[in-house]
């Protein structure tokens, strides 16, 4: 099964899809709500939180289908899931305009799925609507039948390939909680992001006037995307791959598709200009 999953991130004929799709989404005039979508204020994807209400009201729905005298509420809950599922697919298109390759092409069809779904449970409630109980649990089954799937390959998505999680996690562990050596303050350009590695942990490093030294893990919480590439403007780098925007004195986020801060080290120089870092949570 496993396998078979996995396949579909290699699948390039679903790329032909893919382009003109990004480019729609992308195009969505979502302004600042766009990372309220993303989930960056709540400090991970929304996405996986909000599909629980289409989900949990269609299962509920099959529950009731099989109680007699429950035909009204169940009718409810299939629209309550259709309703539901607008918003819960918009929070995962926009996520999903950011990802890499392969995971997009995962993704798609973990869209297509939950499509499926959508349409199948649209007609569950018009049929239930029309007085036709039959083929409204009929179409209702179909379309958990396809939520669940798009619910598998959703799973996969996250947990197989990493979409939507926070690729800066790991930082703290691959460091010791002492002060490390970085290197001379001479070494160092003034305003111009550098990489250096603390470490096994890539790092980026931006030395302002005044010789004041801000250091961040380099690898994007987003996709990993590397920092020391991106763009100073402002107090903040700018990821080069998805742009994402954090700020250089602390690591914040402050404009996603990244959910999730940058690790930020503790900076020190000594007398003879030989500047240690140390990240406060390491170990």
């Amino acid at each position: 099964m496993a396998n078979s999953l996995d396949s579909l991130a290699d699948a390039k004929a679903l790329d032909a899809v893919i382009a003109p799709l990004r480019k729609v989404v992308r195009a969505l005039p979502l302004g600042r709500y766009r990372d309220v979508l993303h989930g960056r204020q709540l400090g991970h994807p929304l996405h996986p939180a909000l599909v629980q209400v289409p989900i949990g009201a269609w299962t509920s729905a099959a529950l009731l289908d099989v109680v007699p005298g429950a035909s009204r509420s169940a009718r409810f809950l299939v629209g309550v899931g259709v309703v539901a599922a607008v918003p819960a697919a918009l929070t995962g298109w926009v996520d999903w305009a950011e990802q890499h390759k392969r995971q997009m092409r995962t993704g798609v069809v973990h869209a297509a799925a939950n499509a499926a779904a959508i349409g199948l449970y649209t007609g569950s409630w018009a049929a239930r609507r029309q007085g036709r109980p039959w083929r409204g649990k009929a179409l209702g089954l179909a379309g958990l039948t396809a939520a669940t799937a798009g619910g598998m390959l959703g799973g996969h998505l996250a947990f197989r390939h990493g979409a939507g999680t926070n690729k800066a996690e790991p930082v703290p562990r691959l460091l010791k909680p002492d002060w490390q050596l970085l290197g001379r303050m001479d070494d160092l350009p003034v305003g111009k992001p550098v990489r250096r590695e603390v470490g096994e942990v890539p790092v980026i490093v931006v030395r302002e006037d005044g010789d004041e030294v801000h250091v961040l893990a380099n690898r994007c919480s987003h996709l990993s995307g590397p920092l020391s590439e991106g763009k100073i403007t402002d107090g903040c780098v700018k990821c080069p791959w998805h742009g994402s925007t954090f700020r250089l004195s602390d690591g914040q986020n402050i404009r996603g598709p990244a959910t999730a801060p940058q690790p930020s080290f503790e900076v020190r120089t000594d007398s003879a200009g030989t500047v240690y870092v140390r990240l406060p949570e390491a170990g």
